[in-house]
């Protein structure tokens, strides 16, 4: 049976990608998604975009807004831009996205079976059935915007939505997963990340069987039963109708893990697992000599770099449980707002760079550089207790370094 991974706190921000980042982004996202592919599979793949803290900090690393909604329209846009060219090759596609685009997803998926012979009606059918799952039976006050539907040439699929409610300046994502459904009416969401405004109606859940049975009975009686109903529940009636009682919706188990999404656009050490910062960094400097001296000697290259390739190689290998914090992975390339730090764009292309060669040199059975890579998650968590700088002052020494690596904010 779907459990759901969590929920979150999502600021409602507006605005666009800037080209000078958008295009960027898009590289870094393909390659990353390279990366993974060719550790783990196509599976895995869906798997971290299913996970809401996952996919979060992937945009962190990527240099958006790090807790801001606007993460997930950049996220699916960079990905559907950057695996456009290698989708046939690597068995991924990326389908829909924000208002208009997410309504040519049922054609984009025809197509997608077109050129691969994929059978792709029960994709188009579970790419409408979730819309109308999320956009009706989950009345919880946001509104549908976003459709984004991820697929493998094995049939494999992931979905990322999200909905926004303009009064509380807020946005809401929820995420499924292909492996983690056993039916669409059965507590199926991996993740639903918004925050908590009271009772939900949920009639995707589980626990509402009954009620969608009640209700299917009412309309079979006819138009007059049902008007019955809402006259007597006009009284105390609130934003949703009440249709479960008790405390059955409110329970925070239930819905997992909270990431909370704040406000404020500073990071703060509140905001970061410190010693998992100073473990990347001490990572980067002591294998970064051992395993990248090749790559250390090219023009342009150097520490920084490897930090950056250091918070990647985490996104890349890392647990579940090291995305609790993903503030933490806007240190890797900053926020195009400026926090923490402006977007170093030298450094952001030579983490690309590194990854590009790796991957390719991998394709031709070098792996080399690869598994370098992966070592640097592995030494990071093994010295996790390290002590180092203060985020502060971590992030003073990024501002003071800004105009040499590039600087750019929007």
């Amino acid at each position: 049976m779907a459990a759901r991974t969590g929920s979150a706190n999502l600021p409602l921000h507006g605005g666009r990608v800037p080209a000078w980042l958008a295009t960027r982004m898009s590289a870094l996202a393909r390659v990353i998604a390279e990366a993974i592919v060719a550790h783990y599979g196509r599976q895995e793949l869906l798997r971290r975009l299913a996970n809401p803290f996952w996919f979060q900090s992937f945009g962190a690393v990527m240099g958006m807004d790090w807790h801001s909604s606007g993460i997930t329209t950049s996220v699916i846009g960079a990905m559907k831009r950057g695996l456009a060219p290698i989708q046939r090759e690597l068995g991924v596609f990326v389908c829909g996205g924000r208002g208009a685009q997410s309504r040519r997803t049922p054609a984009e998926l025809g197509a997608i079976g077109d050129c691969t012979g994929l059978d792709a009606t029960p994709l188009i059918r579970t790419s409408r059935l979730i819309a109308k799952i999320d956009g009706a039976l989950v009345q919880d006050g946001y509104d549908l915007y976003l459709h984004g539907f991820f697929a493998t040439s094995d049939g494999d699929w992931c979905v990322v939505q999200q909905g926004m409610n303009p009064v509380q300046r807020e946005a809401r994502r929820y995420h499924w997963g292909s492996d983690m459904v056993a039916g669409f009416l059965d507590s199926p969401h991996t993740a639903i990340e918004g925050r908590n405004m009271g009772l939900i109606l949920n009639l995707a859940d589980s626990d509402a069987a009954a009620n969608r049975a009640a209700g299917l009975a009412l309309v079979l009686q006819g138009p007059r039963t049902v008007t019955s109903v809402l006259q007597d529940m006009g009284p105390r009636r609130s934003g949703t109708l009440d249709l479960f009682g008790g405390d059955s919706l409110t329970a925070q188990g239930r819905f997992g893990p909270h990431l909370q999404m704040p406000a404020h656009h500073d990071v703060r050490a509140a905001d970061i697992d410190l010693k998992r910062l100073h473990a990347t960094l001490a990572a980067a400097a002591e294998r970064g000599p051992q395993d990248f001296t090749e790559l250390l000697l090219l023009p342009g290259i150097g520490a920084r770099t490897v930090a950056s390739v250091a918070f990647v190689a985490e996104l890349l290998h890392g647990a579940p449980c090291r995305f609790s914090d993903p503030a933490r992975f806007s240190l890797a390339h900053g926020g195009k707002d400026g926090h923490p730090f402006p977007v170093p764009l030298k450094v952001y292309d030579e983490t690309i760079a590194v990854l590009k060669r790796a991957v390719g040199n991998a394709r031709l059975g070098r792996r080399e550089e690869l598994d370098a890579i992966r070592r640097l998650d592995e030494q990071a968590r093994r010295i996790e207790v390290l002590e180092g700088p203060s985020l502060a002052e971590y992030i003073d020494i990024e501002r003071a370094h800004s105009p040499g690596y590039g600087g750019r904010t929007v």
